[in-house]
């Protein structure tokens, strides 16, 4: 069993009060668990309001990626994240929905799991067919990641230099590539 530390990646967001208040106030919660769960330091970024994705999804998120290194599996890690969303709340009924809080685990690594097939499939799965279905199994790095400015964003505060293991760019070169007003829609929380 490969018991190497990984380099772990986990984008964070909230758009609606949980038991623990608001957007931020749970995201930052969160943070906080997720380095109690893994004992370990983390390295979060900034804190930004987006708009929800999609369009008209509800009000905007409070977005946020930490970098952490671990040697917990990428199964343990997410069932770990999971319990931490039911903690503040979390009720999975609408895709891409309201939000009391979503942790997802973004890159474990340079894992690709289950297998380059399956990553590839829902990668590059149409938007409309992502909108009804969602994968039964971790799928890593995140399918989408490269198409969201609310996690490149965040980030490129964090890791820019990660390379993505199936596409070989860095953090930064994925972030620079989305338009600009994606990007710009990203904007900073004070702090």
């Amino acid at each position: 069993m490969d018991r190497s530390v990984r380099n772990c990646l986990i984008a964070f967001g909230s758009n609606e009060f949980s038991v623990h208040g608001d957007a931020r106030a749970s995201v930052e919660w969160a943070v906080k668990e997720v380095e109690r769960f893994v004992t370990a330091t983390s390295n979060c970024s900034r804190f930004y309001a987006t708009p929800a994705f999609p369009a008209g999804a509800g009000p905007d998120y409070v977005n946020a990626v930490v970098a952490i290194n671990t040697q917990m599996t990428p199964n343990a890690l997410l069932a770990g994240l999971h319990q931490i969303e039911a903690a503040a709340g979390r009720e999975r009924q609408v895709r891409w929905g309201q939000r009391t809080l979503d942790i997802d685990l973004i890159a474990h690594g340079d894992t690709v799991a289950p297998n380059l097939a399956r990553y590839t499939h829902w990668r590059d799965l149409p938007l409309e067919e992502q909108t009804k279905s969602a994968p039964d199994e971790l799928i890593l790095p995140h399918p989408r990641m490269q198409d969201r400015a609310f996690v490149l964003v965040p980030l490129c505060d964090v890791a820019p230099d990660w390379v993505h293991p199936v596409l070989g760019q860095t953090a930064r070169a994925l972030c620079d590539a989305l338009p600009a007003a994606d990007r710009a829609a990203v904007v900073p929380l004070e702090a």
